[in-house]
């Protein structure tokens, strides 16, 4: 049996937990009992059961005729507890209004959370608005600002050996090419995203370093048609003055209690 820390796992918890993975990495894809059982490895008497159960108590929705199943309202509401309770969150928000205002711009902050960077926060620009909001997604660490800027603050011997997945025709799929990309970022000290997540957008990411090594990092978001040399002078300059306010702050923040 598999351990975490020297604890023995259970088995149970384990598998509700990958089950609500699975359906939350759905989206709006409901799914059958039966592809849920076999995703999982599971009896189907036994995920039947486990449906039911957690169905009854708001983490998993059915359909009317009860065959299709889908993540449910306790999801949301635990992941705004965590978004309300983070000392981090809390701080870093109203610098990115501060951003938000000063660009006009998109401007994010994430948590890297493995390969990938879950967006924590956003403030949308007034020149472009998307029809879902980022928060609480998750986009892989190398194809997007936020994420190089993270990475870029770790060993290179870290990164997987790839292929890695491509988003669009700029995504690096190659170690070799984004080991390249993450050099240039520690040397200029930010990250630069060139359609790399999303056809049309550039990003610039910089890591708040008021963990070692960074967790967090902020980015915003601009598309290829408004950007020009002195306009991306201009982001970067703010970018950087929003991340020293930041990091000035935030350690004060924490309170008691140091998450990992």
């Amino acid at each position: 049996m598999s351990e975490t820390g020297g604890v023995r796992e259970v088995k149970s918890a384990a598998r509700t937990v990958e089950l609500l993975e699975l359906l939350a990495a759905r989206g709006d894809r409901p799914v059958r009992l039966q592809e849920l059982a076999d995703e999982l490895g599971v009896p189907r008497s036994s995920m039947y059961a486990l449906l039911q159960t957690l169905a009854a108590r708001g983490w998993v929705r059915t359909d009317v005729t009860g065959s299709l199943y889908g993540i449910g309202i306790r999801a949301l509401l635990t992941g705004t507890s965590y978004l309300d309770s983070d000392p981090r969150v809390r701080v870093v928000r109203p610098y990115l209004d501060e951003a938000s205002e000063a660009l006009g711009e998109t401007i994010h902050m994430g948590r890297l959370d493995g390969r990938d960077v879950a967006y924590l926060a956003t403030r949308e620009s007034h020149e472009y608005l998307r029809t879902i909001s980022r928060v609480g997604r998750r986009l892989p660490a190398h194809v997007g600002a936020l994420g190089k800027a993270l990475l870029a603050e770790r060993p290179d011997a870290d990164l997987p050996d790839g292929p890695y997945e491509a988003l669009t025709p700029n995504t690096h799929t190659t170690r070799a090419s984004l080991v390249a990309d993450l050099a240039e970022v520690r040397s200029r000290g930010y990250s630069v995203d060139r359609e790399e997540g999303v056809l049309g957008i550039v990003g610039f990411g910089f890591a708040l370093r008021y963990d070692n090594p960074a967790q967090d990092a902020i980015s915003c978001s601009v598309p290829v048609a408004r950007l020009t040399p002195g306009r991306e002078e201009r982001i970067v300059a703010v970018m950087r003055e929003i991340r020293a306010k930041i990091e000035a702050t935030a350690p004060a923040a924490g309170g008691a209690v140091h998450w990992r």
